[in-house]
Formats: structure tokens, sequence, C-alpha cells
């Protein structure tokens, strides 16, 4: 496609990797490959753009360097605009970013644009009645160690003691979770089941593990964004599925970063994204 010239910017001092400087360097490299930011858009501070704002102020793309959480927001707003988005790695995980654009930087990924080296996308997304994961979600007791992230990343010492203890006694306790319609996996259910839409359906994993000190483990990978090593069984492809807690329990849901209370059960169905991306990526 052709690179745009115009764009505005969004970005969020919040997200991992997202810091004055960075966000500089960022826009030095929009420069230097003709892109004009014509606006940058502070997220919380300001609000995202909704599509009368860019149709108004004539901006064909919007490009996001947040993390995850915040790159769902926007792009979830821009449904029905006709102009892309693209999702810059401004975040920890970025894992919407890799799966656009594979594991490389902000800058090369602007350089790729403006070569001509992007196509507009509409990848398959997983959808909840809570919102669309456009990267993945995970579910089951175990998100209860996303409390304990926030804890580490506000360098929160006390929080993160109370809510360790906390999210180990949740993830060994609280309700198992099983796949229905389809039944798929352990009889026993997992701690932690995630789910991640590629273009052929649902992938589903399911982790678990068989002692206090086990789960300790998982959940200390699961903060290090390494909870992929653990033990974890390679559950199916899907185009839906059913989760339930076991005897009634709710389910903790982690959509693209961001946690929710879902109910007892909760039906997870591939859809498609409802507004162009940028990929230069191969996949």
């Amino acid at each position: 496609m052709d690179a745009p010239q115009k764009i505005w910017l969004v970005c969020n001092a919040g997200s991992g990797s997202n810091d004055p400087e960075a966000v500089e360097l960022l826009q030095q490299a929009c420069g230097e490959h003709g892109f004009d930011v014509a606006r940058l858009i502070s997220f919380p501070d300001e609000r995202l753009p909704t599509p009368d704002d860019l149709d108004a102020a004539g901006v064909e793309c919007v490009a996001v360097y947040t993390g995850d959480g915040t790159a769902n927001a926007c792009v979830s707003g821009l449904y029905g605009w006709g102009g892309a988005v693209l999702v810059l790695p401004g975040g920890t995980m970025n894992l919407l970013a890799r799966r656009l654009h594979g594991n490389v930087s902000g800058e090369q990924i602007v350089a790729s644009v403006a070569s001509g080296g992007a196509r507009r996308v509409r990848p398959l997304i997983a959808r909840t009645r809570h919102g669309d994961a456009l990267a993945g979600l995970l579910a089951g007791p175990g998100t209860a160690w996303y409390a304990v992230r926030e804890a580490m990343r506000e360098a929160d010492v006390a929080g993160i003691f109370a809510g360790a203890s906390e999210a180990l006694a949740e993830t060994t306790a609280g309700p198992m979770l099983h796949c229905r319609q389809p039944a798929l996996g352990r009889e026993a259910g997992y701690p932690l089941i995630e789910i991640t839409p590629s273009e052929w359906g649902l992938q589903l994993d399911g982790y678990y593990a068989e002692s206090p000190g086990d789960y300790f483990a998982q959940g200390w990978a699961l903060l290090r964004r390494k909870f992929r090593e653990g033990p974890h069984d390679r559950i199916g492809l899907v185009q839906s599925v059913t989760l339930e807690g076991e005897d009634g329990g709710s389910i903790g849901l982690s959509i693209d970063g961001e946690t929710t209370e879902g109910g007892t059960s909760e039906e997870i169905a591939v859809a498609q994204c409802e507004v162009d991306l940028l990929a230069t990526g191969h996949g």
C-alpha cells in the first residue's frame, strides 16, 4: 500500500517502554521517513480518537505506540472507520504488534511502511461478551497474578507480597476452569487457559502445576511473561469454546492484558477485526 503522509500518534506513558525519550525517538523516525505526526495523543490524559475526529482532520492512519490494552481500546474504538491503524510495540509484551510485524522495533516497522512494505489486514480475533481480544486472552484463577504484576510496575513492595499470597491461594484453591462445548482438556481442569486467535481459529493451551510450589513458580513465570515455559497441554484448535468455572465459580479473564471478572460460564468465538490494521510481517 502507499504510505500515508499525515498521521496521528497515540502513546501511553504508563505502558512498559513508553517513556518520553522513546516517544521522541519514534517521532524522529516518523519524520525521517516522510510522515507528518500532525497530532500526539497522550492517553489516558487525552481521549482516544474517534472515526469522526479522524475524518474531520483528514487523517487516514493512526499509529498506536502503547501496550496491548491501550492498543485494543484504540482499535476497537475505531471499528467501522475507513482508515488504517498501525500498531507499534510500546508496551511490555506487545503481542498484537508481534502478531502483525514480528519481533522488530517500532522504527523498523515505520521504515517498512514508508517503503511500501505494509498491507491492510483484518485478522481473526477472539470475541467475548466483555470485548474482543486482538492478540489473546487468559482465563481462570491464574489471572489473579496480574494484580501482582501491577504492584511490581508501581514498585509497591507491600502490594507485591500481599498480592502474591492472595494469588497463590486463588490459583491453588480457586475453581478450576474447564472447556465445554466442545469438551476438551484435562478432567481436573486448569488454573489458567490461554486462547490465541490465529488465521485457523482459536488455539487453546491449558497450564497447570501439581503442587503449591509449582503453582508459585508458575505464577512467577507469569509475572515474567514466561508462563509458556511451564507445564501445559495443547488443548485444541476451535472456532468457539464455552469455558465453565468449577462448582459455579466465576471466571477471571485477562483480555489483551486487561483483567475483568467474568461469569460462571463464558463463550469465546472467532470473529474478524472490524477496522483495517497495517501488517508488515509474513504471518
